[in-house]
């Protein structure tokens, strides 16, 4: 294996191969390259099998990189190498291990939407309404249980976090996981845990994957929860082989349970780990990466890292102060009017916030200036209705105890099956402690023997229709290929007919969503050996919630600007980079503030990646004043921009202008007094910028009574009261549709406007 374009640190992650080694790659260090080149030299030169090596990152199209990279790299059949993702990996462990834990090859993967729905049924039953206790609050709580190694009947005494077995919320956690239980069904979160409880009631089975993996990966290890982590103890605890690369500077994704003590106490869990730096950045230019540098340095909770590039000097970084949010969104649609017409593509520009709250203006004036652009991280194919409607035909047919997937259908097209009759079935199957469907085959079978439901001869027949129809594809799910299926489903349910009947723009687009849906399984077929509907619905399922928020679809790069959050641009890498809204209260957010040192912290970390985006040029800006929710807000810039020394930045401000308070860097020769923003700085307050001291020790910010807040899901709304303190807080909130919510504050993805 030729390593000598490596440089001597990379060199030695990759000679460095037995006992544990945890690689610290800085931002554009070539952790890639390394890690790939590690592996390649595992397989080539130490004649290690590819059977006996796993490597573990996040994202389907990162581990698909990776292979084709060692694929190019080596001579040797690398078909039995796993680099796959941590829920891909565990899938695969429970579907060939699912009768340890008292389930069947073919369980189904629950996504967001079918959560919700078992949650709302819990509720239900226990006669709570969601405008008392939201679905998604219960949610993020067993979100929280899982990302920490939690399973139904583990000992909670060996909790490094606070569980109360009396709390309603673990009672409501309970029942979710015996409703999934009974449905053969898992969430997301389930298969990790799922392997836990596995590998630790059955040690044999353990042993069995200890033995086979005798080299274990991890990439983007800051990225891990503690369930990810005990995951990677367990499976290399025999061996002892294990390697994981990451970055402390990067972990900004705490609100998912990455938790950034598994990077940080590596060495406590492994006495003997080796640790190794890339700290030589090949992507951006020397001047954007030593004030990076600067910037990350103030934080406590890393390793330490010394960033440095053999790249030009390059030029200064521009910080942009604009009058207000307007003016900010005008600034940046004609700098890269002006950048087009310097012949720099549209699609080495990326313009990056905070939240998403704040593209709606930089859309509107990129509109107004005819600039194409495109918003990382939108509408998903997978969660329109009509293709999650098919899908649960599919899932009903691959896995006919999902009740959840067959609710959802039963009268998809309408067959006359109303809430009342569809309650019936499932009282039935209740009482008769089986499935849905069980119950609809059995009433299809012996009619007589259900009379007593009540069901009109044309719901009988739309029902005789549709088993009928569930099992012939069942019996041919073997021999016929997916896509004649799928066909097959989408005919003959009525489904087609239904929406062809209805003849109106919005049916011709869910059409046209549902033969893309059947070009996506021609494909599936065309690159699998073995294709199923079984396969195509897990791939499915784990590539889209497993898919990076900001990974692009590269075959769909057609020349447009990028505009996605910082969280979303999170491995990717622009010539020229935009970092809007660079205001206290926005970046870093509220919340952060809220959250002490431990929050501000973050927020720099992601500030930090925005920063390390650019390779060539990198544009900050701020607004003065922020328009937010029919309000003026005047913030202030964001504390990290004092943070970039002033020699690697120009700082421009609207001509005709007074230099504000409180800016010991604005005052200096590299104020640029040029841009012109045809405003006058009289009808703009003077601010105070608020060392970070003050801000860290000032009193927190409350959810008070008609606080303007907004939340992930719902948008933005207004308190109408809050009660409890602590882990207990509770808030009503009146969103801007009407709706009224109740969250648990603690687990609620709620901010302040």
């Amino acid at each position: 294996m030729d390593i000598s374009g490596l440089n001597e640190q990379q060199k030695l992650a990759v000679l460095k191969t037995d006992g544990p080694v945890m690689i610290l790659a800085g931002a554009g260090s070539g952790k890639t390259r390394t890690l790939v080149t590690r592996i390649a030299y595992l397989l080539e030169d130490l004649h290690i099998s590819p059977f006996q090596v796993l490597a573990l990152t996040f994202s389907n199209k990162a581990a698909r990189e990776m292979r084709e990279r060692i694929s190019s790299m080596v001579e040797a059949d690398i078909g039995s190498l796993q680099i796959t993702t941590f829920h891909s990996f565990c899938a695969r462990v429970l579907r060939s291990e699912a009768n340890y834990l008292g389930l069947s090859k073919n369980f189904t993967i629950y996504d967001t939407s079918e959560q919700k729905a078992v949650v709302k049924a819990i509720l239900s039953r226990h006669g709570v309404s969601t405008k008392e206790v939201s679905p998604f609050e219960v949610m993020y709580y067993m979100d929280d249980l899982k990302n920490n190694g939690h399973y139904p009947g583990r000992d909670l005494s060996s909790a490094d976090y606070e569980i109360e077995e009396s709390d309603t919320f673990f009672t409501y956690y309970q029942q979710y996981e015996a409703e999934l239980h009974k449905a053969n069904a898992l969430d997301f979160g389930s298969l990790i845990t799922g392997v836990i409880e596995l590998f630790e009631k059955f040690p044999e089975v353990l042993k069995r994957y200890q033995d086979r993996y005798k080299y274990l990966l991890v990439d983007e290890y800051q990225d891990t929860n503690r369930a990810q982590f005990e995951l990677v103890r367990m499976l290399s605890e025999k061996s002892r082989n294990v390697c994981v690369v990451g970055d402390e500077d990067q972990s900004i994704y705490s609100w998912r349970g990455a938790d950034i003590r598994n990077i940080l106490d590596f060495e406590e869990m492994f006495s003997d780990a080796k640790i190794l730096k890339l700290e030589q950045n090949y992507r951006s230019s020397k001047n954007i990466i030593e004030a990076a540098t600067q910037v990350i340095s103030r934080n406590s909770q890393r390793k330490g890292k010394s960033m440095w590039t053999d790249n030009p000097h390059g030029e200064d970084i521009e910080i942009i102060e604009c009058l207000n949010d307007k003016k900010e969104a005008e600034f940046i649609s004609n700098k890269i009017v002006e950048l087009d017409k310097a012949d720099k593509p549209y699609k080495e520009i990326a313009v990056f916030y905070r939240t998403n709250t704040q593209s709606r203006l930089i859309e509107d004036y990129l509109r107004k200036c005819n600039v194409p652009y495109r918003v990382v991280g939108g509408v998903k194919f997978y969660e329109r209705k009509e293709v999650k409607d098919l899908l649960a035909y599919v899932r009903v047919v691959v896995n006919d105890r999902d009740s959840l997937a067959l609710s959802r259908i039963i009268n998809v097209p309408a067959r006359g099956v109303g809430a009342t009759t569809l309650r019936k079935l499932e009282e039935e199957a209740i009482q008769n402690n089986c499935s849905l469907w069980e119950i609809l085959d059995r009433l299809v079978a012996s009619p007589e023997d259900y009379k007593h439901i009540r069901l009109s001869a044309k719901v009988k027949s739309a029902l005789n229709h549709l088993v009928t129809l569930i099992n012939e594809i069942k019996v041919s799910s073997d021999s016929v290929a997916p896509s004649s299926l799928y066909e097959k489903l989408l005919h003959e349910s009525g489904y087609w007919e239904f929406l062809k009947s209805s003849k109106d723009y919005e049916s011709q687009a869910r059409m046209e969503n549902l033969e893309e849906l059947s070009s996506a399984l021609v494909q599936f077929e065309q690159s699998n050996d073995n294709p199923t509907l079984m396969s195509f619905l897990e791939t499915i399922t784990l590539d889209t919630t497993t898919k990076s928020e900001g990974e692009i679809d590269e075959e769909r790069d057609n020349g447009e600007v990028s505009l996605m959050t910082i969280h979303g641009a999170k491995g990717l890498e622009f010539h020229h980079v935009f970092v809007s809204g660079a205001e206290e209260n926005v970046f870093p957010s509220y919340r952060s503030l809220d959250e002490g040192e431990t929050g501000i912290e973050e927020e720099r970390r992601l500030f930090y990646v925005a920063m390390t985006r650019a390779m060539e040029k990198l544009y900050i800006t701020f607004a003065q004043g922020r328009m937010l929710f029919g309000q003026l807000r005047f913030n202030g810039p964001s504390r990290f921009l004092t943070e970039i020394p002033e020699k690697f930045y120009r700082w421009r401000k609207p001509s005709g202008g007074t230099q504000t308070s409180g800016q010991s860097w604005g005052s200096s020769d590299n104020v640029i007094d040029d841009f012109n923003q045809d405003s006058n700085y009289d009808e703009v307050p003077v601010y105070q910028v608020a060392s970070y001291e003050e801000v860290v020790d000032a009193p927190k910010a409350k959810f008070a009574k008609g606080a303007k807040v907004v939340h992930s899901l719902y948008g933005e709304g207004t308190v109408l009261d809050s009660s409890g303190i602590g882990k207990e807080e509770k808030i009503s909130i009146k969103f801007s549709d009407g709706a009224r919510k109740k969250f648990l504050v603690k687990f609620a993805p709620i901010v302040l406007a």
